[in-house]
């Protein structure tokens, strides 16, 4: 099943989504069949959205918003950019055909992606659309198309079938999502998929990443597959990763100036990293915790039981991918950094401006990038509106666990990278910064989730 595209020229861009997406279309249903988001309680193909792009469109229609278009600036691109208030910095480039517009991607025509804290864009030389993953609080990933017509006026479509073939996996947790992969590029841009490839999170070691990626920055003797192709068709795993590494000037290999910045900045690549897993992980909370609410309201209705009563089950399916979140939240699983990584364009600086802090300047968004990404781990994330949206047992289940671990009263091995001192930090940073917290969180004590009540799903 694939959606109707309105008009010649997204009808044409997007034909090849279908193919792409056709490889992973068992996998897909499959992961449909075991979280069946499209009816109730989630409702994902026509429930109401709240975006940064259902808001920015609703502006354009009512004239309250402008987008220029600028065909030296990427047509409308820039604007756009403007518009979500997305850095220019965060631009990354991939060079793999890994994109529904794969015939107009290649080494010399690298696709350039941008993200801010609840937004991807994507944009190809001479594409006839801008592509785009928003973050809607409630529902998760939601895909556009913005058609890069200079007549105008600028509007976006929504997408859902094409490309949740693709983006709803176990690769984005069984949840439309977001997906960053590092494959085994020939010098055409085309993965070498006999060689495998790899989903990159913040989980992922250096080596494994950024294949079919332009990767700019220095990283020391590090090494990773990016900036690089295979060479032998027959080995495909026997990259020259000595050749892509350090690199500062991506010139010779295309042309630069063709594009808003020319980097690839390898931070801008870490952060987006671990962002897009964090994403999915509150997503796949969300909706595991209402459908097991659902479920249990209709089976309490049944039985002619309390309607906030919670069984065993009920508890287990909604602590379990709240506990996923917690450690991924808190950097568990994270490769040390073996040398120093800095970064190529000005987005160290550009992220850390956006920083809540705390009396003492602390920030969870205070780049290390000697040892690990973060100086204090855990993501920035809880401040997000998805994280703040989460079902509240979910939000008890993530508070409890997470005063248990900074409060060091959970000393498992999931969070030995943690030092008393990480843990005394982030925990001040949260009491100072974070809005909401339970009224006993403040507390040495940590609170408990016995008892839980249903909430609003």
């Amino acid at each position: 099943m694939t959606t109707r595209i309105l008009g010649t020229r997204w009808g044409k861009a997007f034909a090849g989504c279908v193919l792409v997406g056709g490889m992973l279309l068992g996998v897909v249903n499959r992961a449909r069949a075991e979280l069946p988001y499209e009816g109730a309680p989630i409702n994902y193909l026509t429930a109401k959205v709240d975006d940064p792009i259902a808001r920015l469109n609703a502006k354009l229609k009512a004239g309250e918003a402008k987008l220029t278009y600028d065909e030296k600036q990427g047509g409308y691109l820039a604007s756009l950019l403007k518009a979500l208030a997305v850095p220019e910095s965060s631009q990354v480039l991939v060079f793999s055909k890994t994109s529904f517009q794969r015939h107009k991607i290649g080494p010399r025509t690298p696709r350039a992606l941008y993200f801010g804290d609840d937004m991807y864009i994507g944009w190809v030389q001479g594409g006839d659309v801008v592509e785009i993953s928003a973050v809607e609080p409630r529902q998760g990933a939601v895909f556009y198309l913005l058609d890069q017509d200079p007549e105008g006026p600028p509007r976006f479509q929504r997408l859902t079938h094409d490309c949740l073939q693709c983006h709803s996996s176990g690769k984005t947790q069984e949840v439309p999502g977001h997906l960053v992969r590092s494959v085994y590029p020939d010098r055409s841009g085309q993965p070498m998929y006999n060689a495998g490839t790899f989903t990159t999170s913040h989980e992922s070691p250096m080596n494994e990443r950024w294949g079919g990626w332009y990767v700019t920055g220095t990283h020391g003797r590090q090494t990773h597959m990016g900036n690089v192709f295979v060479t032998d068709p027959d080995q495909p795993e026997q990259l020259d990763t000595a050749a892509g590494a350090n690199v500062l000037d991506l010139s010779a290999r295309f042309k630069t100036s063709r594009y808003l910045r020319p980097t690839s900045d390898i931070v801008a690549l870490m952060v987006m990293e671990h962002q897009t897993q964090m994403h999915n992980l509150i997503t796949a909370a969300s909706y595991h915790a209402r459908l097991a609410l659902h479920y249990q309201q209709g089976i309490n209705k049944a039985l002619g039981k309390p309607n906030d009563e919670l069984s065993a089950s009920t508890q287990s399916r909604i602590r379990s991918p709240a506990e996923k979140l917690v450690k991924y939240m808190l950097f568990s699983g994270e490769p040390a950094l073996a040398e120093p990584v800095v970064g190529s364009s000005s987005f160290t600086q550009d992220f850390q401006t956006k920083a809540i802090k705390d009396p003492l300047g602390r920030s969870l968004r205070d780049l290390d990038l000697t040892h690990r990404m973060f100086r204090y781990p855990c993501s920035y994330l809880i401040y997000s509106e998805a994280f703040d949206a989460l079902p509240q047992p979910v939000l008890d289940v993530v508070y409890d666990r997470l005063l248990e671990v900074l409060s060091g009263q959970d000393q498992s091995p999931e969070f030995a990278h943690l030092s008393a001192q990480d843990r005394a930090a982030v925990l001040e940073i949260l009491r100072a910064t974070k809005k909401n917290l339970p009224p006993s969180w403040p507390r040495s004590s940590p609170i408990s989730t016995r008892g839980a009540r249903i909430t609003k799903i």
